[in-house]
C-alpha cells in the first residue's frame, strides 16, 4: 500500500502524461495529455484523427489493473479514472450499436462499425448459425481481396483467414464457394454494406457480453443491444425484453436486478449474479446508459431516485452519454483506409443530436429507468421483431455462446480455454493477442483452471453472502461512528474558537464565567497559546537568518 501511495504521490507530481489508443484497425495512436485533461479532450482527438463526425456510437475503453473493462467518461479527468500509472493503454470501440449500421450516412463511420463488428465475430460476440457465419466471412473475403482470382487464390486460400474462434474445413469450403460464386464483382464498400446488413440480423449484433450466473448458479451473459436486454445461455436466448419493457435496474453488490413490464401488464423481475461488485456496477451503468442513449430525448427523462440506506454506501456517477442516433442508421475494410477515406467523400451530415445530457446522480440501490413512447421510432423492427415481437427465446447457434476473448475478468471454462489455445496453436494475428493484453486481459489456461475451480466453490455457498452482508453491516456502523465522532470534535473546536474569541454574546459569557471554563483556559489554553507563539517566533527567526 505504501509503493501504491508512493507511486501515485510521483504520478500526481508530472503535468504531463503519454496515451495510447488502439484503434480498430489495431493501428495506435500515441499523444500527450495534460495531467488535468479530461475524457472529452482525448476523444475529440481521436475523432479529429480519423475524421469522424457521427461520433456518438463510440467510446473509449480501458481495464483497470483488476482486469474490470470501463469506459471513460468525458467529463471526468483521465488521470483520475486511471489506476495505474502513466503511461496509459486504451482502446477505441463501438459503445453504442447503431440499429441500421449499413445506412450511417458517413463512410468512415461504416467502415468502423464494420470492423467492430468483425472484431466480435473473431472474438465469439457475434455467435451466429454455419450458413450465416459462412455468408458472413465470405463478404469479409470479398472486401479484404476482391474478386476471386484462380491464378492468385489456390485451394484452400480463406483458410489463411482467421475469421472466428474456430472453424471447419467444411465451413472453409463453404466460404470458398460463396466467395466464388455469389459475390462476384461486388465493390469493397458493397461487400461491407452487405456485411453489415447481415449482421444487424443476428440475434448477437451488438452484444457487450457480461458473464453472470443465474439464481440457480448456470452461467449466462447479460447485455444491452440496440433493440433491448437480452440473456444468452447455452446456444439459446432466453430472455429478451424491448427498451419500452424495462422499467427498472438495480444493483446491490453482486446482485443485479431487472425489472420489466410486459403486454397485458405481465410483471417480470430478473435476477442474477455478477462475479464482482465492480462487474456489477458496470453492468448497471451500462444498462442505463444503453437505455438513455436509445430511448430518451433528454438526461431529465431519466428519474433520479435518491438512496434511502443510511449504512450501506450507495455508488453513484455523472451520467454523460453519448447522443441519440440519427434515424437513418448507419463499409469498412483494414489499414490505411480508416484514415484515407476522402473528406469529400464524408457528406457533412451529422446524426440528430439531443441536448446535452444533465448529470445523473443515481443510487446503486435503486434505479428506476422509464422509457417513452416516442423512441420506438429509434428502433427499427427487424432480426426476432420482425420474426415475431412475441418470441422470448430463439436459437442463435449451433454451438453455446462463449466469448472466450471478451468475458471479463471472470474466465471462460474448459471448452473455451481450449478454443483459446486452438487460436494459439494456428496462429492469431499478433494484433488480436495485444487486443487480449490490454482490452480484454484473458488469464491463460492454467490461471483460469485454478479460478474457475475457486469461483464455482464458493458460488454455491449461501453462507458466504450473510457474511458479506453482515460484514458490510458493520463496517457500514464503523462509518458512522467514525463520521459522528468526527462531527462532534469539529463542534468542540469550533466551541473553543468562539469561546476564547472577543465575541460578545450572552450564551458565550456563561459559559465563560463557568469554573470548568476557566480552569481549561489557564491550565490547557494558555500555555498551549504560548507554545505556539514560541513556535511561530522560532520559525520566523529561522527563515529571516536564512534571509541574510
Amino acid at each position: 500500500m505504501l509503493s501504491r501511495f508512493m507511486s501515485g504521490s510521483i504520478r500526481n507530481l508530472e503535468r504531463e502524461y503519454s496515451c495510447t489508443v488502439r484503434l480498430l484497425d489495431d493501428t495506435e495512436y500515441t499523444c500527450t495529455i495534460q495531467r488535468d485533461a479530461k475524457g472529452q479532450y482525448l476523444f475529440d482527438l481521436i475523432c479529429h484523427h480519423l475524421n469522424l463526425l457521427e461520433k456518438d456510437y463510440f467510446g473509449i475503453r480501458y481495464v483497470d489493473p483488476d482486469k474490470q473493462r470501463h469506459w471513460l467518461e468525458v467529463t471526468k479527468s483521465i488521470a483520475k479514472q486511471m489506476k495505474c500509472q502513466p503511461p496509459f493503454t486504451m482502446c477505441l470501440r463501438v459503445k453504442f450499436y447503431p440499429p441500421e449500421p449499413a445506412f450511417l450516412k458517413e463512410e468512415i463511420t461504416r467502415y468502423l462499425v464494420f470492423l467492430q463488428i468483425k472484431r466480435d465475430l473473431y472474438h465469439g460476440r457475434l455467435l451466429c448459425k454455419t450458413s450465416d457465419a459462412a455468408m458472413l466471412a465470405a463478404h469479409i473475403l470479398q472486401a479484404e481481396i476482391g474478386n476471386y482470382d484462380p491464378g492468385k487464390h489456390p485451394e484452400g486460400y480463406s483458410s489463411k483467414f482467421q475469421f472466428f474462434p474456430k472453424h471447419s474445413e467444411k465451413l472453409e469450403r463453404r466460404i470458398a464457394d460463396i466467395h466464388k460464386t455469389e459475390l462476384i464483382g461486388q465493390t469493397p464498400e458493397t461487400s461491407e454494406r452487405n456485411f453489415l446488413q447481415k449482421a444487424q440480423m443476428l440475434e448477437t449484433y451488438g452484444v457487450d457480453p457480461h458473464p453472470c450466473k443465474d439464481v440457480s448458479g448456470n452461467p449466462a451473459f447479460l447485455a444491452f443491444t440496440p433493440f433491448g436486454f437480452v440473456v444468452l445461455q447455452g446456444n439459446r436466448r432466453v430472455h429478451f425484453l424491448k427498451w419500452n419493457e424495462l422499467t427498472k435496474l438495480k444493483f446491490e453488490g453482486k446482485t443485479f436486478h431487472i425489472y420489466a413490464n410486459q403486454k397485458e401488464d405481465k410483471k417480470i423481475i430478473l435476477t442474477y449474479f455478477a462475479p464482482t461488485p465492480e462487474a456489477c456496477k458496470h453492468l448497471w451503468k451500462c444498462g442505463v446508459e444503453n437505455q438513455a442513449f436509445y430511448k430518451l430525448e433528454k438526461s431529465s427523462q431519466v428519474r433520479t431516485v435518491s438512496s434511502s440506506n443510511l449504512f450501506f454506501k450507495g455508488s453513484r456517477f455523472r451520467f454523460r452519454a453519448g447522443l441519440v442516433p440519427s434515424r437513418s442508421c448507419p463499409s469498412i475494410t483494414h489499414g490505411p483506409r480508416l484514415t484515407s477515406v476522402p473528406r469529400t467523400r464524408r457528406r457533412a451530415v451529422h446524426i440528430s443530436i439531443m441536448e446535452g445530457l444533465e448529470s445523473l446522480r443515481d443510487s446503486a440501490h435503486s434505479t428506476p429507468v422509464r422509457s417513452v413512447s416516442h423512441g420506438e421510432c429509434f428502433i427499427p423492427r427487424s432480426r426476432s421483431q420482425a420474426a415475431g415481437a412475441g418470441e422470448r427465446s430463439a436459437v442463435i447457434s449451433d454451438e453455446a455462446y462463449s466469448p472466450s476473448d471478451s468475458v471479463l475478468p471472470t474466465p471462460v471454462g474448459e471448452h473455451g480455454a481450449e478454443v483459446s489455445g486452438s487460436r494459439q496453436s494456428n496462429g492469431a494475428p499478433r494484433s488480436i493477442e495485444e487486443e487480449k493484453e490490454s482490452e480484454a486481459g484473458t488469464p491463460s489456461h492454467a490461471e483460469a483452471g485454478d479460478f474457475g475451480a475457486a469461483e464455482e466453490a464458493a458460488g454455491g455457498d449461501s453462507a458466504l453472502g450473510e457474511v458479506e452482508q453482515v460484514n458490510k453491516f458493520v463496517l457500514s456502523v464503523l462509518r458512522l461512528l467514525l463520521v459522528t465522532v468526527g462531527l462532534l470534535f469539529v463542534l468542540l473546536l469550533l466551541l473553543i474558537v468562539l469561546t476564547e474569541s472577543d465575541l460578545d454574546v450572552a450564551f458565550l459569557r456563561d459559559i465563560r464565567q463557568t469554573p470548568e471554563f476557566e480552569q481549561f483556559h489557564y491550565e490547557y489554553f494558555c500555555p498551549l497559546r504560548r507554545w505556539f507563539a514560541c513556535k511561530l517566533r522560532w520559525a520566523g527567526g529561522l527563515l529571516i537568518n536564512k534571509g541574510d
